[in-house]
């Protein structure tokens, strides 16, 4: 269709609705041509009940990948049509079976010589096509379970977006989105600390002049995320990752990837063999984002925040 030739893949959907509306509309034809009186959408149900016999509405649900009203659904309109009843006695009594009645099992043998007849005629169009349609559902079944649309476009669209993101080096003009930032999502989660204002207030004295970064985050030119390379006076440490903080207006940009990731650079290029931070494992992102970036847990050490629970070391030496 020539509607399709102008959306492209973004119609994807609807094209796969309108083709299935054709494929069921030729199914309920060929059951007329057979004499069966039967809705396509019953089959899958159908089809399970008389091959392996028996079952609850949650296993037929499960096996067949539909919900449970919409299978309950389904027992409903084949049991008003005679072709299955509830409420099966079963040595369990906490389970309740649906089967096949005499008529259903009449039926199901019918059905299976209209089978014949269709596994051949599609058979014949996978034949006639340059591509196997039926192979490649399977593929893309397997391809949107590992990971769905959803993930994948959300993917691009951080993809995208961060394009627009600059990382620059901190200046003066920076200081109050350094510490409105981190005082926004530390208030979110804990209390302020008096290591907090330390560093938040006085970033040049605390951070900067003692040989540390920091790196700010533009987006449209606007500050939307921070975060510091603080110098340490610690034996197995040179530098520690400290003080990341993303706007929420701007999260889904990767902008914490790219502050991490040029946090990481800038310690290499310092000769750091080690790189060390606190975190709080409530804040499931960040701890996402730092074993993107190569952390690992360790044991605890002295720590002046109050909300620390978790420490993480990145071997820089392991790193290319």
């Amino acid at each position: 269709m020539k509607l399709f030739e102008k959306t492209g893949k973004m119609a994807l959907g609807s094209r796969l609705r309108l083709l299935t509306a054709t494929v069921t509309e030729n199914a309920a034809q060929i059951y007329e041509l057979y004499k069966v009186e039967f809705s396509p959408k019953w089959f899958p149900v159908f089809f399970v009940l008389s091959e392996e016999g028996e079952k609850t509405i949650t296993e037929i649900a499960t096996e067949i990948g539909h919900s449970q009203p919409s299978v309950t659904k389904i027992i409903q309109e084949m049991t008003v049509s005679g072709l299955v009843e509830e409420n099966l006695k079963s040595k369990d009594k906490r389970r309740t079976l649906v089967g096949l009645t005499p008529k259903g099992t009449m039926l199901s043998e019918k059905i299976r010589v209209q089978c014949t007849d269709v596994d051949a005629a599609i058979e014949g169009i996978i034949t006639e096509a340059t591509h196997n349609l039926w192979e490649a559902i399977e593929e893309w079944e397997f391809l949107l379970e590992q990971k769905s649309l959803f993930r994948r476009v959300q993917e691009q669209k951080k993809l995208r977006e961060s394009k627009d993101v600059q990382i620059v080096e901190y200046e003066s003009q920076y200081q109050s989105a350094f510490k409105s930032l981190n005082e926004e999502w530390i208030s979110t989660y804990f209390e302020m600390e008096e290591a907090d204002y330390k560093a938040l207030d006085n970033p040049k004295e605390y951070i900067l002049d003692k040989g540390g970064k920091i790196f700010v985050a533009l987006y449209n030119n606007e500050p939307v995320g921070v975060c510091a390379l603080i110098k340490m006076n610690d034996a197995n440490y040179d530098f520690e990752m400290a003080k990341m903080a993303v706007s929420p207006n701007a999260q889904g940009k990767n902008i914490g990837g790219l502050l991490g990731q040029a946090v990481v650079d800038a310690a290499k290029q310092l000769g750091a063999s080690k790189l060390y931070l606190e975190s709080n494992t409530i804040l499931k992102p960040a701890i996402n984002l730092y074993h993107k970036l190569g952390f690992q847990k360790i044991a605890g050490q002295a720590t002046p925040y109050k909300r620390c629970n978790i420490q993480m070391e990145l071997n820089l030496n392991n790193q290319l």
